[in-house]
């Protein structure tokens, strides 16, 4: 009787196939459908390519900011208990001593738009005087703001569309999400690992490269992760969150952000380095 009733609940349960309301063909709109983005990201002769980065990197944070902004009271601890993105992607905060932390994602977004606002006022990372240089790490730092930016997106695409569409901002959204899919196309700032739970989409807006219609295979992004590591430890500094959020600078010895998936091993002992398991195409 037990294991019958077990089963008319498993049968009665939703379906795990997502429904991605943001693919459908209505809301695939974006502001400025006329205008081609792709020659608005490559870096105008005679500017220096940290200057580039740095504009665009306050510009997205500025649009992003205040896109979640306008959805930010339906996202909430009790309709967003945990901070995830399609595919059952699911990100997690890593504290000061490299434990990884599940929280709510008002939480997690709280703390990557505190991070980012504390680093882009600080005159040593995001210099707005012509007398200062940029750091040598600069890079690696956009690379980290651009990775949090990108979870904010996927979070609000996944489960706060239907608001967005709501509030007649889905044009805008995409269109910001174009910008970006385009300028980290054109400078390689983000892994694909970690944006495939979205390639559906740079698919569906046409954005991705002719002849490309699927992310990576599993098998093509491990053999490509065993080559960086033959080549030596510099990928593994830019999967690192480094970021002290009590400051808003680089750390050292701090790390902050970690994104994985529900399969992902258990967190790494404080003070060591955790990782991310490779997440299984959605498509």
């Amino acid at each position: 009787m037990g294991k019958a009733r077990r089963k008319d609940r498993e049968s009665s349960a939703p379906s795990q196939e997502e429904h991605k309301l943001y693919l459908e063909e209505a809301v695939l709109e974006r502001k400025h459908s006329d205008t081609d983005l792709r020659p608005l990201v490559d870096l105008p002769p005679g500017l220096g390519y940290n200057e580039w980065l740095a504009s665009h990197t306050i510009d997205f944070f500025q649009h992003i900011n205040l896109v979640y902004g306008t959805i930010s009271e339906y996202c909430t601890s009790s309709t967003c208990p945990d901070m995830n993105g399609p595919c059952q992607r699911q990100y997690f905060w890593m504290d000061e001593k490299g434990k990884k932390i599940k929280t709510t994602a008002p939480q997690y977004v709280d703390y990557v738009m505190t991070y980012i606002q504390k680093t882009l006022n600080d005159e040593t990372v995001f210099p707005s005087k012509p007398v200062n240089d940029f750091p040598t790490d600069f890079e690696l730092v956009v690379r980290r703001i651009f990775r949090l930016l990108f979870h904010v997106l996927a979070h609000v695409y996944h489960n706060h569309f239907r608001e967005v569409m709501l509030l007649t901002l889905h044009a805008h959204l995409n269109c910001i999400f174009a910008h970006f899919t385009l300028f980290n196309e054109r400078f390689k700032l983000i892994d694909d690992k970690e944006t495939e739970v979205l390639h559906d989409l740079v698919v569906a807006l046409k954005l991705a490269p002719r002849g490309v219609t699927s992310p990576p295979s599993a098998a093509a992004a491990a053999a490509a992760a065993a080559a960086a590591a033959a080549d030596g430890d510099g990928d593994e500094d830019e999967n690192k969150e480094n970021i002290d959020v009590g400051n808003g600078r680089p750390a050292a010895d701090k790390a902050v952000s970690m994104e994985t998936d529900e399969a992902a091993p258990a967190p790494a002992e404080p003070g060591a380095v955790g990782g991310a398991a490779p997440a299984e195409s959605c498509q």
